[in-house]
Parts: structure tokens; C-alpha cells; sequence
């Protein structure tokens, strides 16, 4: 039995009918209790015009292809179509050794200045010795170029992007022919589809081309193909800033910098294709499709990317050639049903929208004077549709511009940036129900640990391995800056924690043994044994790091300038806290390990304990220094709130009141300015379980930090940038405003804003592997229903002012065990669909 969401939800109104769907109606044997496709409000942006600029096209992707689509011109012409086109393993550089083989000797000195002196600005100086090589950037692939030959006005312009389909659709009138343009980007068959088609035989004359930012060489080859091929640059310098020019460094030499290769097939419909000049030309055809295939050089991380240029076309042609022996509506098919698997696993729907015939960029316009808290069910699924589009198995992370750049010196270079980024991009994926997506960052990692032994060993003298603040495709670990970096971004060494985090919550989620022994302990004991050795002794018994940063933050020294290398940030403290619990649970959990785990207790046991400050704040260094920046974006010392989970309401209320009040510090002075530190207020506020406060910041996140397309923007002086990772943070934060489980407990809409008075969601994952779907009205929950992977015993946790009243399963009523503090105890059969009543 299949279910579409539209009989879904005549059904759920009648929720009796619920017991009789089977497990495998619902999915429930492969742990989904997903939703098809519902309001169109939900799943489709739309606009009347093309896109007027890059950052307003709509994107497409297979996680190793993308596509930005136009939807026209450059200019914005209708008759045109604009493809910039990527390829995620096309970035400047080769595997180097960035590291800065004098840092280690000046370990001790910065020790002394900061922990014997308190001469922290020294400890800045000291600190930039110590920098290494700037990572390298991301790059641009080619531009697909469309022109129709229409010679009169276009009526009834429409182009969309169907989340649900993960289809780009453009559509409009000339002299009573329409024209319709359909682009999808399909895994299985990795190739970028565009089908162009008339109402009219013979209308369509077109001329087609291809072009690159980057060295490159066009071959038209014969009347139906096309061949772009170049070499990216051995090296952008500088730091990636959109406000500090790059230079870019071309090698000849094989290996420095990578070959890659663009390839395009035409299949018509009645009429010609012929090749001119460069490019080529379509007359008289009733419908054409284009098929995109690309490939790089690329090895490896740890490879050298010297793959000959006629080997690297030979691979794009092999996908091409492949896909070419589908006819159109197979590949649609193909793709749609690949894409559904993973994007219909979960579903959000907030109410009516009030603004369903208005246009995207129109309900964002109006969005500050009309309540539309169903374009947050929009943004939500929006989210998990960008990290589908670019992080599947076997691809690369999604990077600060997910696949998606058309420069050649990015901002920021489009790498990774891992102070908070990077780990924001997959906050989503497993409450979500999008695991499979996050192995690209679990790969990434294991890169790390490979790469962050040799930085370990030569920046620090060091065991273990550790990773800074950026990294790029060939796993740079070494703190970056050359000599000019801040130091409190370009020396912070606790990525490598943060990440192991993401690895142990992919074993929590899962329950998976086999990943837990074979992917995620060894790389987590490597950055444990770095952190044990990473430590020092204060001098009054406790364990500290230095240098410390809290990152991309100063403070005001004794002297009243600024500065920004301590020790033992609060940062720092609940990172390792947080890698060393693992750990010991991790080596518990194996029957391995007991006495390296005895070693991180005892150390856990001496770390700087966390401080409340004088204005009743978590304090953010382990000195209450004056902040310089009480504004800033960054929230670093909040980690153990979010994204970790080492205070909670009950469990921890004073260091939790303490959050409280540096939050509402930071964004009283102006945090919150980008869309991904928006983002994680957002989730802050839901861990505090204050859904209205939430709102208000995901109404800012809306009115400030979003483009036409729904990207995430983030403010410079030449106009916004975007950057993916506050779609991402929001859409996670989203989940945990209906959904926690980070304490021990299923916590059902635990941070449920009063402006979401109705809805439900469906397909949300809970620890434990458990997947969950809740309906409420009045803010109130009015049913729930949970499926276990694996069974076993949960804690449920009603929402606020609400208890469970009954539990249902197969037909049976089942007695509810109640426990202390409201909680109650459900012992789950693997597979089996729960249906829990409220009050």
C-alpha cells in the first residue's frame, strides 16, 4: 500500500483508521514513517521572472554534479537559458605539506607569555609564527549557455524548482507556442539532464554553448557533441576573503593542479543540429534534450591529481555514454524515484499558507507583514533537499557553498571552514533521516586523522592528530594563515574533537557496532590521545589548553587592548569533555580500552570546571575578561548547550540559566547578523525550550538573512554572499523545536512556538533509532506514532502542560509505565508502529 500525503491526511483526521496501515505501509521495516508529497506551498519555489543574478538561480545536484539555473540569460532574457555548472571534486591545489616545520619550538614561549606572564599579546605574535600554508579553494566548471531564436515578446514566464521532484521546470508563451524547460540532475545516471519542448512541431531554433572561468580549451567534435577540457590552478593564495584579491598560480607540470573535462550530447526531435563555429546550432526541432557529464583528475586526497587529460575525458564520456542509452522519460524516472527515497523520509507541514498564490521572492517580501509560518515548513524541507543535492555516498562534503560557486576566488574559498560550518552542515542529517548523506563528512574526517598525524607531530610534537580551523579537498590539518592569519581562527587546533562528536552521533542514532569499531573509535582515540597530551597544568591543579581561542573572538587584556590567546577557553573544556565521554563509552560499549578509558576519566576530572561571570553569563574564558565584541556571531562557549548536550533545563538548571543570559547578551548586541549564527540561536533557544524566542529569531533569519532563492546570505560590503551552512542550521533547528533526545528521553515538541498553532511532521529521527511523527492542533499534540529499528526500552517525555493518555499497538492498548518526573516507559518491538494519545 502506498500512500500519497493528500490520503494521508484525510485518513490521520479520522485517526482511528491508523491502526490498520501495516508496518510496511509506513515504511516502518526500514525504520520510515514518511509523508508523500503534500501542499505545493511546501515543496515548490516559483517565480515570475528569471533569475536577475547567480545567488537567485535554483540549484540542482547529485552530490557530485551541481547546476545553478537561470531560468534564463545572464540578463535575465527569458528565451535564453544559464547553467553554471560544478563538479565536487574540482578545487585548486595538490596534496602539500602546509605545516610550519619551526612551530613547534615556539610552543613553550607562548606557554610561558600566556600561563607565567599573562602577556596574551605576545602570545598573538608567538601565535602567527606558528601558521602554515592557506588551504586551497573550490572552483568553478562551466557555464552552460541556451539561446531560443524568438523574435517576439514572451507572455506567461513561470520557472520552479520542485523539491519533492528535485526538478528545475521554465515555462512561457511566444506568439501562442509554449515552450517548456526541464533540468534535473540525476545520481543514478550521473549526468545533468535539460529537456527544452514546444506545443508547436518544428519551433524550436536554438544555439547551444559551453564556456569555463577556468584555463580551458573548446572542441566541438562532430553535430551532436561538445568537449570542454582544462586545468585548474596549482595554488589561490590568500585567506579567501571576499575583500582580499587572491592571486592564482598556473603549473604546466603534470599533477600541479588538476585536469577536468566538461562533455555535452544533443539528441533532437525532428529538425538539424550542426556544429558552427563554437558551438552548436538547432533549427526546426520539436524537442531537444542536452546531456552534462563531467570529470577531474582528482585521486585522492592523499594522491597527486596527475590523471592524463584524455583519461580524465574518457571517464566523463563513460557516464555520458551511459546515460545516453535511456530515453528521457527514463532518466526522469530514474532520478525522481532516487531522489524520493531519501526526500520523502520526511515531511513538515505548518497549516494552510495564506500566501499560496504568491510567488517565493513575493511570500519572503511579505513575510514580515503577514504571518506565513508555512514558508518555515518550505525552508525546512528546502534544507534537507540542498544536503541531498550535495553530500551523497561517495562525494565530497558539502562545503561553505554546499556544490555550489561560480568564482574563481570563492569567499572564504568555498572550502570547509571547521570551526563551526562544516560541522553545521550536518547537524540536520540524522534527525532528519538523511545518515547516508553524512558519510561524506565521516570520510572527510578519517582524511583528518591521517593528515592531522602529520600536523600533530610537526606543529606541536605531539602523539594523536588534530585539524584547525579550515581544511580543503587535500585534507589540509595545519593551522593556516602564513604569518598574517588571526590567531583566533588560524591557530584554533579543536576541530578535531567537534568532529569526532559527529561520528559518535551517527552511532547513537544508529546503533551501529560495526561503524562504531571500525570507523568512528579509532579516529576518536586519535584525537583523544592528542587532547591527553595537549593538556597542561595550571599551576593550581587543574588541566587547561593554551593557546586557547574562543573562536573568532577577542577580548580585552589587563591593559585594556585587545587580545586573543588565553587558555582553556570554555570551548575548549566542553569539547574534550565531550570527546572524552565518548570515548569512554565507546571503548565500553566494545570491551576495549579500559585502561585508556581510565586515563580520559581521570583527566575529565581536572578540567577547568565552567564559570559564571559577572553579569551572570557562561563565561567564555576561564579569566572573566571584558568582552570587546559583545556582538559577536560566533557562540563557541555555548557548544555544550548546543550542539552538544552537556546542559539541560533539569539537568544542569544553573549552568543552563547561565547560557540563558549570554545568549540574550550576544543578541542584544547584535549577534545573530549572519544567517548561520541566526541559525544557532535558533537551536539554543529551542534547547532552551523557548519556541516563541525561537520564532522571533527564525523570523530574523527570514526577514534578513535569505535570499530570493531561500539561500542563506551573510552580509558584506559588495553585496550578501552565499553560504549554506545557515540553511542547514536552521532546518536542524527546526527538528529541535519538535523533537529532542539529546538527554536520555523522547522529548515530543518540547520548543513549539505559539505561531505554529497546527501541523505535523513526520519522519523525524530520535536517538536510538527511532523514527517519529507528531500531529498537534491548538499547540497542542493531538497524536504521535513511533517506529524502533531495533526495539528496545524508550523514555517519552509529553509535551509541556500535557501527559500521555494512552498507547496504542497492533489494535492493543498498551499500560503506560510511569516514571519519576513525568516521563514514561515504553519497552518497543523492532518494527512495530505506537500510536500515543494525549491529554
Amino acid at each position: 500500500m502506498k500512500l500519497t500525503r493528500r490520503t494521508f491526511l484525510r485518513a490521520s483526521a479520522l485517526f482511528g483508521l491508523l491502526p490498520s496501515l501495516s508496518p510496511r505501509a509506513w515504511g516502518a521495516t526500514k525504520g520510515r514513517a514518511s509523508l508523500a508529497r503534500g501542499d505545493d506551498a511546501d515543496v515548490l519555489l516559483w517565480y515570475r521572472q528569471p533569475a536577475s543574478a547567480w545567488i537567485d538561480a535554483l540549484p540542482l545536484g547529485n552530490g557530485r554534479l551541481g547546476a545553478m539555473v537561470h531560468g534564463g540569460g545572464k540578463r535575465g532574457e527569458p528565451w535564453q537559458e544559464y547553467l553554471s555548472l560544478n563538479e565536487d571534486t574540482l578545487w585548486s591545489g595538490y596534496p602539500r605539506d602546509g605545516n610550519n616545520a619551526d612551530a613547534h619550538n615556539r610552543l613553550a614561549a607562548i606557554r610561558d607569555a600566556v600561563l607565567g606572564r599573562r602577556d596574551y599579546h605576545r602570545g598573538d605574535v608567538l601565535c602567527k609564527a606558528m601558521q602554515g600554508r592557506f588551504a586551497e579553494s573550490y572552483q568553478p566548471l562551466a557555464n552552460l549557455k541556451l539561446a531560443l531564436g524568438h523574435a517576439h515578446a514572451v507572455t506567461g514566464y513561470r520557472r520552479e524548482l520542485d523539491i519533492d521532484r528535485a526538478v528545475v521546470t521554465t515555462r512561457y508563451t511566444v506568439e501562442g507556442v509554449e515552450y517548456l524547460r526541464e533540468v534535473f540532475v540525476s545520481a543514478p545516471d550521473r549526468a545533468i539532464v535539460l529537456r527544452l519542448t514546444a506545443s508547436r512541431p518544428h519551433a524550436i531554433d536554438a544555439t547551444i554553448g559551453l564556456d569555463s572561468e577556468l584555463q580551458r580549451s573548446l572542441e566541438v567534435l562532430d553535430d551532436r557533441r561538445m568537449q570542454l577540457t582544462g586545468k585548474a590552478a596549482s595554488h589561490i593564495g590568500g585567506n579567501g576573503r571576499p575583500i582580499t584579491p587572491a592571486p592564482v598560480e598556473r603549473s604546466e607540470q603534470a599533477g600541479e593542479g588538476m585536469f577536468f573535462a566538461t562533455v555535452l550530447r544533443v539528441a533532437i526531435d525532428g529538425g538539424e543540429c550542426t556544429k558552427r563555429g563554437d558551438g552548436l546550432v538547432v533549427s526546426g526541432a520539436t524537442a531537444m534534450t542536452i546531456l552534462l557529464g563531467a570529470a577531474t583528475g582528482f585521486r585522492g586526497a592523499l594522491a597527486t591529481p596527475d590523471l592524463p587529460l584524455v583519461e580524465v575525458a574518457a571517464a566523463a564520456w563513460q557516464s555520458l555514454d551511459r546515460a545516453s542509452q535511456l530515453d528521457y522519460a527514463t532518466l526522469q524516472t530514474r532520478h525522481v524515484s532516487d531522489h524520493q527515497n531519501l526526500f520523502r523520509r520526511s515531511s513538515l507541514r505548518l497549516g494552510a499558507s495564506p500566501a499560496k498564490a504568491r510567488a517565493t521572492d513575493e511570500r519572503l517580501e511579505a513575510f514580515g507583514k503577514q504571518a506565513d509560518p508555512s514558508l518555515l515548513a518550505l525552508y525546512f524541507n528546502y534544507g534537507r533537499y540542498l544536503l541531498i543535492a550535495s553530500s551523497r555516498p561517495g562525494s565530497q562534503p558539502a562545503n561553505l557553498q554546499g556544490i555550489w560557486n561560480d568564482l574563481v576566488r570563492p569567499p572564504w574559498s568555498s572550502n570547509w571552514t571547521t570551526n563551526i560550518n562544516l560541522q553545521m552542515n550536518y547537524w540536520l542529517a540524522h534527525t532528519c533521516h538523511l545518515d547516508e548523506c553524512a558519510e561524506p563528512l565521516h570520510d572527510l574526517v578519517r582524511t583528518l586523522s591521517h593528515t592531522g598525524e602529520r600536523a600533530a607531530r610537526e606543529t606541536y610534537g605531539l602523539p594523536g592528530w588534530v585539524s584547525h580551523h579550515n581544511t580543503d579537498l587535500w585534507g589540509a590539518a595545519n593551522p593556516v594563515g602564513e604569518g598574517v592569519g588571526d590567531p583566533y581562527w588560524a591557530n584554533w587546533a579543536m576541530s578535531g574533537p567537534w568532529l569526532c562528536a559527529h561520528l559518535y552521533e551517527r552511532y547513537r542514532f544508529s546503533g551501529d557496532r560495526n561503524f562504531l569499531r571500525t570507523r568512528a573509535y579509532p579516529v576518536m582515540k586519535g584525537a583523544a590521545t592528542f587532547c591527553l597530551a595537549w593538556l597542561v597544568d595550571n599551576g593550581a591543579g587543574r588541566l587547561t589548553t593554551c593557546p586557547s581561542f574562543s573562536t573568532e573572538n577577542d577580548f580585552l587584556a589587563p591593559d585594556g587592548k585587545v587580545a586573543q590567546t588565553s587558555a582553556g577557553c570554555t570551548m575548549d573544556m566542553a569539547l574534550m569533555r565531550q570527546l572524552f565521554d565518548d570515548c569512554i563509552e565507546a571503548a565500553q560499549a566494545l570491551g576495549v580500552d579500559a585502561g585508556f578509558a581510565g586515563r580520559l576519566a581521570e583527566a575529565k576530572a581536572k578540567l577547568l570546571p565552567y564559570q559564571v561571570g559577572s553579569f551572570g553569563q557562561l563565561q567564555e574564558w576561564s579569566v572573566d575578561f571584558a568582552e570587546s565584541s559583545p556582538g559577536q556571531r560566533h557562540m563557541s562557549h555555548l557548544y555544550p548547550l548546543f550542539p552538544g548536550s552537556e546542559f539541560t533545563p533539569r539537568g544542569t538548571p544553573a549552568l543552563t540559566r547561565a547560557a540563558r543570559v549570554s545568549l540574550e547578551r550576544r543578541l542584544a548586541h547584535g549577534g545573530g547578523a549572519t544567517g548561520w549564527s541566526r541559525a544557532w540561536a535558533i537551536a539554543l533557544w529551542a534547547r532552551l525550550q523557548d519556541g516563541d524566542k525561537a520564532w522571533e529569531s527564525l523570523v530574523a533569519l527570514i526577514e534578513h538573512s535569505t535570499s530570493q532563492n531561500l539561500f542563506d546570505t551573510l552580509p558584506v560590503d559588495e553585496g550578501p554572499i552565499f553560504q549554506i551552512d545557515g540553511n542547514f542550521g536552521a532546518t536542524a533547528a527546526i527538528a529541535e523545536l519538535l523533537l529532542q533526545s539529546h538527554a536520555g528521553s523522547i522529548e515530543l515538541l518540547p520548543a513549539l512556538p505559539r505561531a505554529w498553532a497546527e501541523g505535523e511532521v513526520a519522519g523525524l529521527r530520535a536517538r536510538g533509532g527511532v523514527t517519529v511523527g507528531i500531529r498537534w492542533r491548538g499547540g497542542r499534540a493531538a497524536f504521535c506514532t513511533l517506529v524502533s529499528d531495533s526495539g528496545g526500552t524508550v523514555s517519552l517525555r509529553a509535551p509541556a502542560a500535557q501527559r500521555i493518555a494512552g498507547i496504542r499497538v497492533g489494535g492493543r492498548s498498551l499500560e503506560a509505565v510511569n516514571l519519576p518526573d513525568g516521563e514514561v516507559s515504553l519497552a518497543m518491538e523492532a518494527s512495530h508502529i505506537y500510536e500515543l494519545h494525549f491529554t
